[in-house]
């Protein structure tokens, strides 16, 4: 996948939920160890959402790459981010296929339980 295409994934993304109401107050966040695509806040829940694009459903969508493995890492990277932060949070996925336009995104919220 091009760095074009993902990009375009996640702006899709970025503007769906800020559309449904979410604020976003980071994108892209990298430490050494975990990245998050997107951390949004709603309703005083902090969300981290991990953006998978994938070109066509015929291995699956994007929803089907949330391995356990990635899940793992998607809690250690909130963790991470929150450090000593007490808050509530979530992590979300969102599916995005296709020409990573707007209608063909899915989002599944709380799709990784901590």
């Amino acid at each position: 996948m091009s760095t074009e295409i993902g990009q375009r994934a996640e702006e899709v993304a970025a503007q769906y939920l800020e559309e449904a109401g979410f604020k976003i107050i980071q994108r892209n966040w990298r430490n050494r160890w975990a990245e998050i695509d997107i951390v949004a806040i709603r309703s005083g829940v902090t969300h981290f959402i991990e953006v998978k694009y994938r070109k066509t459903a015929t291995h699956g969508s994007g929803f089907d790459y949330i391995t356990a493995d990635k899940q793992q890492r998607l809690r250690r990277a909130a963790m991470m981010w929150m450090s000593d932060k007490a808050e509530d949070y979530q992590i979300d996925v969102i599916a995005v296929s296709g020409s990573a336009k707007p209608e063909n995104l899915e989002y599944l919220p709380n799709a990784v339980s901590g």
